[in-house]
């Protein structure tokens, strides 16, 4: 049996959704700096994430809720990922409290950040380490194809039996790239090549 192990930010949804919750606080381009620094490895993701938490905190979940229940999903990878439920996982560093909304529309199993709700504000519990993930579902499964383009997707790369960059929301990183085994650019030619391998 084979996994798809997919990055949710800019993989399966069609924008990085930390900038989008900053709009509510007027701190969108303040976020989109510290996200593109993190994409590009120039900062860990593991300060990047635990900053940018800082930030969004102070947004109420219910808000959060509404916001994440509008971001647009990438058509045919939600397709994808509906029809193979069994065989797919999302793999993020966001927060689970936060993508709830996405993670019940895909129904399949989800590794996130975690988080423990206390008086309504979600306290940062743990930092996803997305390679652990890989590791952990090699023990379970032939094989591990991990989808994704941002420079925290390496050490899951690293650690799959095949990874593909994508490229469909914005061009993968030159790490990413380096050491992936397929370089995509649209989700309908990389569906064909998920149902391929």
């Amino acid at each position: 049996m084979k996994k798809f192990a997919f990055d949710l930010d800019g993989t399966i949804t069609k924008v990085e959704t930390l900038p989008i919750l900053a709009r509510e606080l007027g701190l969108s381009a303040q976020m989109k700096f510290l996200t593109d620094l993190t994409l590009e490895g120039k900062i860990s993701f593991e300060k990047s994430f635990r900053m940018r938490y800082e930030i969004l905190k102070k947004i109420p979940l219910k808000k959060i809720s509404e916001i994440m229940s509008a971001v647009e999903l990438d058509e045919e990878i939600f397709k994808f990922i509906r029809e193979n439920k069994s065989q797919c996982v999302v793999v993020t560093g966001n927060l689970d409290c936060w993508i709830n909304p996405i993670a019940e529309k895909l129904g399949c199993e989800i590794f996130s950040s975690t988080s423990e709700i206390v008086n309504g504000v979600p306290i940062l519990t743990e930092i996803l380490r997305k390679d652990f993930v890989i590791q952990h579902l090699k023990k379970s499964c032939d094989k591990v194809i991990a989808i994704g383009e941002s420079f925290n997707d390496v050490p899951m790369f690293n650690a799959a039996d095949i990874s593909i960059a994508y490229g469909g929301v914005h061009k993968p990183v030159e790490a990413a790239v380096f050491v992936a085994d397929y370089v995509v650019n649209d989700s309908a030619t990389l569906c064909q090549l998920l149902k391929s391998l």
